[in-house]
Formats: structure tokens, sequence, C-alpha cells
């Protein structure tokens, strides 16, 4: 094998690993923000957990977070809008992500 071979097989793999990375933090922050919306609407242990997954679930209809910020915003009704899911999603990626790199 050459060495541009070697560096191919290197850039594929990491191109790999990080979009494996990537789905896992979203998944992540999904739930994290599922238990979010659960507390906001009373819920806790078991339901709470259900709920996240729930909402994880959600983000599988369509490309991008808006079906999940649809599903979160639309149980919460009056308690957040679509514009505060949004922002909590965007503030529990990073938190999602150290988490993900702490189990590694």
């Amino acid at each position: 094998m050459t060495t541009f071979d070697d560096r191919e097989n290197a850039f594929e793999s990491k191109y790999a690993h990080d979009a494996d990375m990537q789905f896992r933090a979203e998944a992540r922050r999904n739930k994290l923000t599922g238990l979010w919306a659960a507390a906001l609407l009373g819920k806790t242990g078991d339901e709470a957990a259900e709920y996240a997954m729930a909402v994880v679930s959600a983000d599988f209809e369509e490309a991008g977070i808006e079906d999940v910020v649809r599903k979160v915003a639309g149980d919460l009704g009056s308690l957040s809008s679509a514009d505060a899911v949004r922002a909590k999603m965007a503030e529990l990626l990073p938190v999602a992500k150290a988490q993900l790199m702490s189990e590694v």
C-alpha cells in the first residue's frame, strides 16, 4: 500500500468517526432537551426518561432540528416558545459533546 492509500484510509476513517460522533452528540442533545422539557412538564423518573426518548425518536422525521423543536414546543405549549427550545438545544449541544468525550 502506498502512502497516498494510507492517508486516504486515514481520512475516510476520521470522517466516519466524526460523523458517528456528531450523530451521537445530536441524539444526546435531544435526550437532554427532552429531559429539560419533561421537567417543565412536571414529569419525573421513568416518565421523564420515556418522554426524552420520544424526543430523540422525533428527530428521525426529517433532517435538521425542526422536527424536535416542533414536538417539544408543541408539548410545552405556553410553557416555552419554539425560539426558547432552539436556544436550549444550542446550549445543550456542547454539554452533550462533553459528556460523550468523557465517556470515551
